[in-house]
């Protein structure tokens, strides 16, 4: 009995030392949703995926061809649970069902963030390899709020102390678009929390299927392009790890 009512009685008092007595039991849970969510839908879409698993339930096509995508249940759930949150007015324990749903609605949208910029249907293609991504940092950048990271803080005390954080805040935002803009994710990510990184990023070269240097590289600049292709050569380590996470994570890529 005790093996069982010690792992209760330590997440208990995590509960009640670490989240409720610092206000992250909210935010806990919306990263507890996101991956659970995540997860869930990741083994769901394998086992649709497989030839060998006939039993589980298929994707929702209607007769017509079109088919409905879970994202657009994240989105349902996401809309449901903002509105519930906001009427609850933070009473417990709704905010924090509401929180745990609008979790579980990151995760469902996250999954399919490829199709957020491609209209063609890329779940299984190398494009999709970015909601893989996507659900990377965004789990890390939640987690690292919920830990007491900040990005940056908006003052309200006047109208100028507001304007003027508003405008350092986009400041130190633009070089972690840039960032994200070459696919250097990381420079970017850390650089939310620590501006020099984000400057170094953006000032290096993107990576060459990028939509930076879609843009910016090519034919308008060869020697960009060719020295893209150099640095982020597929033989890589890193890009070796990141294509074998993927994989595991995801799935391999279709060949249709």
């Amino acid at each position: 009995m005790a093996n069982l009512t010690a792992p209760a009685s330590i997440a208990v008092d995590f509960w009640n030392e670490q989240l409720v007595q610092n206000d992250q039991q909210a935010l806990f849970l919306v990263l507890v949703g996101f991956l659970g969510s995540f997860i869930f839908i990741r083994i769901s879409t394998r086992l649709m995926r497989s030839p060998k698993v006939s039993w589980w339930p298929g994707s929702i096509v209607s007769e017509g061809g079109v088919h409905l995508h879970h994202l657009v249940f994240g989105i349902v759930t996401m809309m449901a649970a903002g509105v519930g949150g906001f009427a609850t007015l933070g009473q417990e324990p709704w905010f924090e069902v509401f929180a745990l749903l609008f979790g579980i609605g990151i995760g469902l949208t996250i999954d399919e963030f490829a199709l957020w910029v491609h209209l063609d249907d890329v779940y299984w293609a190398e494009e999709g390899r970015r909601s893989i991504d996507a659900t990377v940092i965004a789990v890390l950048l939640i987690a690292l709020v919920m830990f007491g990271g900040r990005p940056f803080e908006i003052a309200g005390g006047s109208i100028g102390a507001l304007v003027g954080s508003i405008v350092i805040a986009i400041a130190l935002i633009f070089p972690v678009v840039i960032c994200f803009l070459k696919e250097r994710l990381i420079h970017g990510m850390i650089g939310l929390f620590f501006v020099p990184i984000a400057i170094y990023g953006a000032c290096r070269i993107g990576k060459p299927r990028s939509i930076w240097a879609k843009r910016r590289y090519g034919e308008r600049s060869p020697d960009k392009q060719a020295l893209a292709e150099v640095r982020f050569s597929p033989d890589r380590r890193t890009e070796r790890f990141k294509e074998w996470f993927r994989d595991a994570v995801g799935g391999g890529i279709s060949q249709h």
